[in-house]
């Protein structure tokens, strides 16, 4: 006789760490490795994502406002192409040109003169000065005061006055009888709504000498000679005339920002197009281009949080000089803390003093950054770095395609801002991971303490069991674990082999009850352990049939026999209910509930129902001339919402419910004979023509009465 599996054990295996050690030692090592590896795998992925979605949110930032600047700018050549194309404009031009010459020709008058030289010494020239700070040491305030007669004359009337340049703009007429304060009569509202209209800063005249004409603002370049006099070496002076060397009509010049002293030191940049009249060029037309609508562009209206930018990004623009042309975000939010930053950084004293004073950066703030370097070299892309003022940012960068400017444009935000994210799924892993590290070490010495103590136990329990005995009480014991437990599972598995095989074809056969009282979709979710099954539909068919006459069919047949009669009917109506899509949902001894577009939406639910019932009439027919009794079908539908589900607890059915269902049994119930009755909620979806409808009364419903139609298929379908 054999030893029994359980009685053998190596003197080896005695000598072996106990499978409680074994076992916690397994644990923790397999928990703490794949913890690692997680953690490991997780950080480095989820660290990549989220710079690359910090990364993303910056150039979709820089990407947005660089359209946006190019559209800004397209706007702006459009406008102007458009105004110098005018009729109104090409007049004023050459009236303007014509009167000057008329007023140059004539002596100023003297008076005037000398108010034009006192407002230059006494207002202009400290002004200018003022504005100009530091670098008013490098301008002659009085070489801009005008010396042409004309210049002279028109400054005296329209520019100086106590209200400045904007009781200036607001001047259509000097009164003074001249052929020039004529036409500035007739053009200047227009070129005044365009300057309100457009936010332009001015708007100039210049004649094809190069002398300025007119000017919306009447500041102190009206008048003035770009060919010849000191705004010749403006950067008004040089657009004009490469706009004229050029030669070009319909296009526009652009030039860079730069100081203009006519604007008291503000940085000044130009758009210049040519007025020509025919082939003939009479003259340019010149907008000083608005700072305010391109610091709006750049700022998004001063709404740096919602336009992504969070709580420190910001955009800008940078120009070849490495100079800002449009400001500062801390310089608007926060003017100082934005002092005491540039200034550690290097920036000059008086250059953040003006900032300050004038409330931007433009030409005043030095970018000289890596991202700058990069998109002047003409590259686009991000870079990770110090920003211009040394704080670390991501900041992506691009050149701006605008004809004749240089021009990069940067998005940035700070490094801490947009890897906070990250910095915070770091200390997420590291925190879990040895929160995890450690409820596994706990968890394991538990499970392992577990586990092992009752392993003797099964052991015993399985083979006691395998034989057949019932109430077992399984005794603590010590020896070699894993060859007992191997012993008992073994012969414990023999025996639930055949249980289970058993078992799952009960399962099998259960499902198969499930699926032929309910629809497929319904027994899936029961099986899955749901009871409280419920689903709404709308737009679904309900047909009610009972069938006439086999009451009396059934008296004169045993039971048996009868229930064989009905079934046959009944195979043959879900053979028919299948073919048409409907769903058989319970029948009674008489009765057949079924629905159309229940469990598979349908379109055309309710012409398949009255298909089946027109069809039903004609298998109850076959069955009375085979059986030689007298059977008819009494139908009721109607469409409508209807819930179905499951209804009961120990004896669970599938059932339908809800106004349609009670109307379509209504329906049949009130009808005065056999037929299919159809409330006007179904003949409405049915094909026109396709029926013959007879009117059968009237039901009332929550809703009002429905009438209540007799439906027979038309004659033209009965021949066919």
């Amino acid at each position: 006789m054999s030893e029994p599996i359980s009685a053998v054990r190596s003197p080896r295996a005695r000598r072996l760490a106990s499978i409680q050690t074994q076992l916690l030692l397994i644990l923790l090592l397999v928990s703490v490795a794949v913890t690692v590896v997680t953690g490991v795998l997780g950080y480095r992925n989820g660290t990549e994502s989220l710079s690359h979605a910090a990364q993303e949110r910056v150039v979709e930032v820089r990407d947005s406002r660089a359209r946006e600047i190019e559209r800004l700018y397209t706007t702006i050549e459009n406008q102007l192409v458009v105004a110098a194309q005018g009729s109104g404009v090409i007049e004023a031009v050459t009236g303007f040109s014509a009167a000057f010459e008329e007023l140059d020709a004539t002596a100023a008058d003297p008076v005037e003169a000398k108010l034009v030289a006192d407002w230059y010494r006494d207002v202009w020239g400290p002004r200018l000065i003022e504005g100009m700070g530091e670098r008013a040491g490098e301008v002659d305030a009085a070489s801009f005061a005008p010396s042409g007669n004309a210049a002279v004359t028109l400054q005296a009337r329209y520019t100086i006055g106590p209200g400045g340049f904007d009781e200036a703009i607001e001047r259509d007429d000097a009164g003074d009888g001249s052929a020039w304060s004529a036409v500035h009569a007739g053009i200047h509202p227009y070129f005044r709504a365009m300057v309100e209209h457009f936010d332009y800063e001015d708007v100039l005249l210049i004649d094809p000498d190069g002398r300025v004409v007119y000017t919306a603002y009447k500041g102190a370049d009206f008048g003035a000679d770009l060919f010849e006099g000191p705004l010749r070496l403006t950067n008004l002076g040089e657009t004009v005339r490469e706009a004229m060397r050029k030669g070009i009509a319909g296009a526009v010049t652009f030039s860079d920002f730069a100081d203009y002293a006519p604007s008291l030191g503000t940085p000044a940049g130009w758009a210049v197009t040519l007025i020509r009249d025919g082939e003939r060029t009479i003259g340019a037309l010149a907008a000083e281009l608005p700072i305010e609508r391109i610091e709006e562009v750049m700022t998004g209206n001063r709404d740096w949080a919602d336009s992504g930018l969070g709580a420190t990004g910001e955009t800008y623009l940078v120009g070849p000089d490495r100079l800002m042309r449009s400001p500062a975000r801390g310089l608007l939010e926060d003017p100082q803390s934005f002092t005491a930053a540039a200034t550690s950084f290097g920036t000059p004293a008086e250059d953040v003093a003006r900032m300050v004073q004038t409330g931007s950066t433009l030409l005043l703030q030095k970018v000289e950054t890596e991202a700058v370097e990069q998109a002047l070299a003409g590259h686009r892309g991000t870079v990770v770095g110090p920003g211009f003022l040394g704080r670390k940012t991501i900041a992506a960068h691009a050149p701006v395609t605008v004809e004749g400017l240089h021009w990069v444009i940067v998005a940035e935000v700070a490094q801490s801002e947009a890897f906070a994210p990250v910095d915070r799924f770091t200390s997420g892993i590291l925190v879990s991971s040895a929160v995890i590290v450690l409820l596994v070490s706990v968890a394991s010495l538990i499970i392992a303490r577990l586990v092992v103590r009752p392993l003797r136990r099964l052991r015993e329990a399985a083979h006691r069991i395998a034989a057949g005995e019932t109430g077992v009480v399984v005794d603590i014991g010590v020896s070699d674990e894993l060859a007992d437990l191997a012993a008992g599972f073994n012969e414990m598995s023999r025996s639930l082999q055949v249980k289970a095989e058993l078992l799952e074809a009960q399962r099998e056969e259960n499902q198969r009850l499930l699926r032929s009282v309910m629809p497929d979709r319904i027994a899936e979710v029961y099986r899955l352990g749901s009871g409280d099954v419920v689903q709404d539909h709308n737009e679904v068919t309900v047909l009610y049939a009972d069938v006439v006459g086999f009451e009396d069919i059934a008296a004169e047949l045993t039971s048996p026999q009868a229930l064989a009669a009905f079934n046959e009917i009944l195979t043959a109506l879900d053979e028919l209910a299948e073919r048409l899509g409907l769903e058989h949902v319970r029948t009674t001894r008489s009765g057949y509930l079924a629905g159309c577009g229940v469990v598979v939406p349908r379109v055309d639910n309710a012409r398949r129902a009255v298909d089946f019932a027109l069809e039903a009439q004609a298998v109850l027919a076959r069955f009375s001339v085979l059986h030689h009794r007298p059977l008819a079908l009494r139908v009721g539908l109607d469409t409508g919402t209807v819930t179905s589900g499951l209804v009961g607890r120990s004896h669970v059915a599938y059932d339908l419910w809800g106004d349609a269902v009670s109307l379509a049994f209504r329906v049949q119930g009130d009808a005065a004979g056999p037929g299919v009755y159809a409330t006007d909620r179904v003949v409405q979806r049915l094909p026109a023509g396709s029926y013959d409808l007879e009117e059968a009364g009237r039901v009332e419903t929550a809703s009002g009465d429905q009438r209540v139609w007799l439906v027979r298929r038309t004659e033209s379908v009965v021949a066919s």
